[in-house]
């Protein structure tokens, strides 16, 4: 989560701390956690030891919480490690392992060294998960009862276990051994009788994911289904977390922005734009410039084999830019649209033929529109006759080609496992400029007898 500036004065808290008076500083249990939040990243060590002993660790987890897990960090390590580890107690399991994660393990180790073991040992197990996983993402913090249980008795053990659950809504069914048989509601176990058994009204028919299934999967499964928690299984079936809704608007967040900035070219930064270093923002930017230049470079292999052509007619060249670079946003949008929808579910592999149906009666459309528009323009320029109808007609195809590759690359990239939002805008600009030109000059030899 990134914050928005919230426009608390800074200067004021640091006044009320450099009084050293905790009384003073427990005045500002005024400000929200998010204003808190930006606060805290302003101050220095001896003002953050004093915030936490006025305010306690309970509300400082409220505030770090808030925060990016790397700027969550980065604020951790300001503080004494016995003070880090009490916050991480405070926090919601799942969270506070996105910030362990973030830290030197050096740094990690030593802050859970000082929290109580039982806690300490559920991040450490969190760990083990990778962070973009469903088990990277769960917290080990739900519910669950056994199936003889009567109504009656399971909301009295609910009651003692609420306060420790991250959510409430569901009530999960296992077996002994942990093996998830089936979900109760809340509303389920109020409406329900009171003697009846747990394992008379459960609903058997649970979604859950495996542990290792993508988190993008993951939110998928919770938000395609108007869940507000899902069941983290085990190879064996067996119940080991669950994720919930907030932790989902933070997946569909992140896996958002990653295919906003694959798209436009660059890998995702791993941390807020405002502090990444240069080198960072370089080494995101280079590989893919670097791939697109020799991409590109066919360009020019391209040109040099119509040099003829061009030498002929002159004014061919007066085009160039404006073919290449329709059929380059023509390919931008589309690809732009499909990610999206494949990253919602609207679309999947087997929809390829719809979509390039789709796909290319609407650029039959834009293609007419465009090549007229052309040919208005070639009018404008004063160009011979058989150069307007060259270029009409380079416009409609070249429109329809961008059509066709760039509803069907994002489909095949993902039958093959690729993210989709790889296939940038630039890759797409690239790749039609190329193929645009070999068109252009290809229609110009035909239908002027160029080469004849």
């Amino acid at each position: 989560m990134r914050l928005e500036p919230t426009g608390v004065d800074v200067r004021h808290v640091r006044d009320v701390l450099a009084t050293g008076s905790r009384a003073a500083a427990q005045d500002l249990v005024w400000l929200s956690p998010s204003e808190l939040a930006e606060v805290l990243l302003q101050l220095d060590a001896v003002e953050l030891a004093t915030l936490d002993l006025a305010l306690g660790p309970d509300r400082l987890a409220d505030a770090v919480a808030q925060l990016d897990p790397s700027e969550a960090a980065e604020l951790l390590i300001r503080f004494s490690r016995a003070a880090a580890a009490d916050i991480l107690e405070e926090m919601e399991p799942d969270d506070a392992t996105d910030v362990v994660d973030e830290l030197k393990q050096s740094e990690a180790e030593d802050i859970l060294a000082q929290m109580e073991a039982e806690e300490a040992k559920e991040i450490r197990d969190l760990l083990t998960y990778p962070s973009d996983t469903a088990g990277g993402r769960m917290t080990p913090e739900y519910v669950a009862i056994g199936p003889d249980l009567t109504v009656a008795a399971a909301m009295r053990l609910l009651r003692t276990q609420a306060p420790s659950a991250e959510t409430i809504y569901y009530v999960y069914v296992t077996e002994p051994e942990g093996r998830l048989l089936g979900v109760v509601s809340l509303r389920d176990l109020v409406v329900a009788d009171p003697l009846s058994r747990i394992g008379d009204i459960m609903r058997t028919q649970v979604l859950s994911v495996p542990a290792d299934a993508d988190q993008e999967l993951a939110a998928g499964v919770l938000t395609e289904n108007d869940l507000l928690a899902l069941p983290v299984v085990d190879e064996g079936g067996h119940l080991i977390g669950v994720i919930t809704a907030d932790d989902v608007a933070d997946v569909l967040e992140e896996e958002a922005t990653e295919d906003i900035e694959r798209l436009g070219g660059s890998q995702p930064l791993d941390v807020p734009y405002l502090r990444a270093t240069i080198v960072q923002m370089a080494r995101k930017r280079i590989g893919w410039l670097l791939i697109l230049f020799v991409a590109e470079a066919y360009t020019g292999t391209v040109l040099r084999h119509f040099e003829d052509t061009m030498a002929a007619v002159v004014s061919l060249t007066f085009f160039i830019p404006l073919l290449i670079g329709t059929g380059g946003n023509v390919g931008s949008q589309i690809t732009t649209t499909l990610t999206r929808a494949l990253a919602v579910g609207d679309v999947r592999l087997r929809d390829l033929l719809r979509v390039l149906r789709k796909e290319l009666c609407t650029g039959v459309i834009v293609g007419v529109i465009m090549g007229s528009v052309s040919f208005v323009r070639a009018v404008t320029l004063g160009v011979e006759p058989p150069v307007r109808i060259v270029v009409a007609v380079s416009a409609l195809a070249i429109v329809l080609w961008a059509s066709a590759v760039a509803a069907v690359l994002p489909l095949i990239l993902r039958r093959f496992r690729i993210d989709p939002a790889v296939v940038s805008a630039p890759f797409i600009a690239t790749l039609v400029d190329g193929t645009g030109l070999m068109i252009y000059f290809t229609v110009a030899d035909r239908l002027m007898g160029l080469n004849a």
